[in-house]
């Protein structure tokens, strides 16, 4: 069995418990951003409306950053206010609407599990976190947790990455923090120190000091309303000392501190905390895609574009038609083989040098370093799409921008 992390790593002086939150509680009711799912959820007296709304709100601030989030989730509640509204879109006008916010399994699963609760779970959410995680897809721990809590006041505490941040400061948490061992004893922490009164309130208190003041680089510690209880400000304060050196350095079997080959860097401060494993690089990937054109039945320019698998990268989005390139593929062949790939769709021959080379565009995904070879062909006359191919369209630009095309599409 594992070693248990010593005392000092833990929360277990009620009196500091109980201190901690009060201060926390304090400055997040004087503090705390002005938000629009804040507000639904604290104006809303239906609770499965409420979680419904901080449901939407959490999925979409996965991977992405809050000031990004504010303008889709207004659009996305305006259109469907409710998770009934919602279960009735089409994965179509998920997509549209999601359209440049990134990680597009999101929406798709967001809207599954809305579905699921309509026809499944007779329009009720399931109210605690381990029916929400066990019940609707998409749905993990953490979402679990902050639904549960913020919605329906369940005890239960949370762990995204900002929370990660603060009790490994607050604790001097220094081995890995993304490995699961670490994970789990961080939820334990977490759940121990929950407010049992005011849970969702203490919570969203927990991720908003992460977001706004015990932020990765630079944090305001001179601002925090936890920093009497902080442990990594406190080594700061004492200094290199012997006894400080050998506690941060392991000795012995502390699963929670970090390895004797990672000694104390005093130019980082509390930015010693926490510790993640090195970040694995993304794959490199190429694609040539062309811009096919023709001039509409009303003069205006249309564009071909071609829906992606419903599985996968940017599953069900549209695309201009584009296929994956070998690494190390010369120019001109890069060019018959995106030729061959478009007599497919023009039902026609297409000639390699007929293609005009735009120039690339780079996209990084989150584990995807990808290049687009981009090149254009206008086309004269008509063309007869096959059917049995992946669903296709002719767009104007103003279409294809109202479409559900990827960010990286709009680049291009």
């Amino acid at each position: 069995a594992p070693a248990p992390p010593p005392a000092r790593h833990l929360f277990s002086d009620p009196a500091e418990v109980e201190a901690l939150r009060g201060s926390l509680l304090a400055w997040y009711d004087k503090c705390r951003r002005d938000l629009p799912w804040r507000t639904l959820a604290a104006t809303e007296p239906d609770a499965d409306r409420r979680a419904y709304a901080v449901w939407v709100s959490e999925i979409m601030l996965q991977q992405t950053q809050v000031a990004t989030v504010i303008d889709y989730y207004n659009r996305w509640m305006q259109k469907w206010p409710t998770l009934q509204a919602l279960a009735q879109a089409s994965l179509e006008e998920v997509n549209e609407l999601w359209s440049g916010l990134g990680y597009y399994s999101r929406g798709k699963r967001l809207q599954e599990a809305a579905r699921k609760v309509v026809s499944e779970l007779a329009g009720q959410m399931p109210r605690t976190a381990e029916d929400l995680q066990k019940l609707l897809p998409g749905v993990g721990r953490y979402t679990a947790g902050a639904i549960a809590s913020i919605s329906y006041g369940q005890a239960t505490g949370v762990v995204d990455g900002n929370v990660i941040r603060v009790l490994c400061r607050l604790r001097c948490i220094g081995a890995d923090s993304s490995s699961p061992a670490v994970i789990d004893r961080l939820w334990d922490m977490a759940n121990a120190l929950v407010d049992r009164s005011r849970p969702g309130d203490f919570n969203q208190a927990l991720m908003e000091l992460g977001a706004m003041v015990c932020v990765p680089k630079a944090p305001l510690c001179s601002e925090c309303p936890v920093k009497q209880h902080c442990r990594a400000q406190r080594r700061v304060s004492l200094g290199p000392t012997v006894t400080v050196m050998l506690v941060f350095a392991g000795v012995g079997s502390c699963p929670l501190c970090p390895p004797a080959t990672e000694p104390w860097d005093s130019s980082l401060g509390v930015t010693n905390f926490p510790r993640k494993a090195a970040k694995k690089q993304p794959r490199v990937a190429r694609s040539a895609t062309c811009v096919l054109e023709r001039r509409g039945c009303r003069g205006a320019l249309e564009y071909l574009i071609v829906q992606r698998p419903s599985s996968g990268l940017l599953a069900g989005l549209w695309e201009f038609p584009s296929l994956p390139l070998a690494q190390g593929l010369q120019e001109e062949k890069q060019r018959e083989v995106l030729a061959d790939h478009l007599r497919a769709w023009t039902g026609q021959p297409v000639a390699a040098r007929s293609l005009q080379f735009i120039g690339e565009v780079i996209h990084i995904f989150s584990h995807i370093h990808q290049t687009y070879v981009v090149y254009s062909l206008p086309l004269d006359g008509d063309v007869t799409l096959d059917p049995a191919l992946s669903p296709s369209r002719w767009v104007t630009e103003e279409e294809f921008h109202a479409s559900a095309v990827s960010t990286a599409m709009k680049k291009v």
